[in-house]
Parts: structure tokens; C-alpha cells; sequence
């Protein structure tokens, strides 16, 4: 995983105004903490993060006045209509450190014949990695599946050094039988039926 640098400003002024003020000059505001420091509120260039976040779990390195700090999302708080970011809480992390991220299911390959449905139990599973090396997804086949099969989170290939968190016999995909609709005709038959 490749770090994303960002340059972050220390900010001494805090409240709604305040922040307005700081996303109308295209930043946001943020806070870095973890390791038991004591919490650090910078902003950051939105365009540049915004970019950043479209990985999940990236790593940034931040330029905090000079001082060079890894830090991951933990939370990210977007607008409800327009989608631009409002605030973001950032973990600070070390290099070799172990963390725990959610990292996104993505399923590939198509299903057995019969118009089956394939229905996300878990969108996510809860990983245990090093922060310098975060999984951005997982790809799990669901190739020839039938109505019944399910993928529980012990069955998803985990790379080297990533521990699953999730219960391992979580159901993460599972193939639904599609559902048969009436004939229209005979819908409309019964209903006449029940008139007269």
C-alpha cells in the first residue's frame, strides 16, 4: 500500500464558525491522535484528501509543521446532500504496528443458471494488519454458486500477516433462490372470481 502525503496546519481556532470558515478555503477540518498523546487538530486540503479517501484504510503521512506522522481514517464525516467532507478523525499509527480495519467484500464471478440472487450479509470483515501494509479489499468468487451456498468470512483468502477479526463463521455471501411471481393472468382471474 502506498502512503499518501498531505501537508497538514495546526489549527488553534475551533466551533461550527471556525470550521465553515475552514471548508470555504477548500480544507478540512481534522484530528489526529493515538499513542496516547494528547489530540492534535490540523485541516487539511480537501481536493488532496478527498482523492486520498477514495482508498479504504490508506495510509497518510502527514506534514504536521514539520513533523512527518503515518496516520490512518478512522472516521470520516460527509455532507448528507452534497457528499463534501465535514470532518475527519485520523489514528495515528507506526510502522510494523498492528491495527484493526474493516475492509470491503467485493464478489466476483457469476452464478449458477436460474436467476439466483446474491445477497451481501457483511459488506466488510474486521481485519487485524499492519498499518503499513492495510488490505484495500477482498475479492471472493461466487463462480457456479447455487440457491443455498454461502461464504462464511473463514472461507475469504487473506493475504500473509492479515488476522481475521470477524467471527469466522460469519456468513459474508449467500445465494437466494429468485422469487417465482404469479402469472398475471391467473392474478387477474382469482380477482374477478372474488368480485363475483
Amino acid at each position: 500500500m502506498s502512503e499518501v502525503k498531505l501537508a497538514a496546519s495546526v489549527r488553534t481556532e475551533f466551533g461550527k464558525g471556525a470550521a465553515r470558515a475552514i471548508r470555504r478555503d477548500a480544507k478540512v477540518p481534522a484530528v489526529v491522535y493515538g499513542h496516547g498523546s494528547e489530540p492534535i487538530h490540523v485541516t487539511l486540503p480537501a481536493h488532496d484528501l478527498g482523492l486520498a479517501l477514495r482508498t479504504p484504510n490508506v495510509l497518510l503521512s502527514l506534514d504536521i509543521d514539520g513533523t512527518n506522522e503515518l496516520a490512518i481514517p478512522k472516521a470520516v464525516q460527509r455532507d448528507a446532500i452534497k457528499g463534501f467532507l465535514i470532518h475527519v478523525d485520523l489514528l495515528l499509527v507506526k510502522r510494523g504496528e498492528k491495527v484493526t480495519v474493516e475492509v470491503p467484500v467485493q464478489a466476483e464471478g457469476e452464478l449458477a443458471a436460474g436467476g439466483n440472487l446474491l445477497e451481501h450479509v457483511l459488506s466488510t470483515l474486521s481485519v487485524e494488519a499492519e498499518a503499513t501494509h492495510l488490505p484495500e479489499a477482498f475479492s471472493v468468487s461466487v463462480e457456479g454458486l447455487e440457491a443455498g451456498a454461502s461464504v462464511l468470512a473463514k472461507d475469504v483468502a487473506l493475504p500473509n500477516g492479515v488476522t481475521l477479526v470477524t467471527d469466522a463463521d460469519a456468513v459474508v455471501l449467500q445465494v437466494l433462490a429468485a422469487q417465482a411471481e404469479e402469472p398475471a393472468a391467473e392474478a387477474e382471474g382469482e380477482a374477478e372470481g372474488a368480485e363475483a
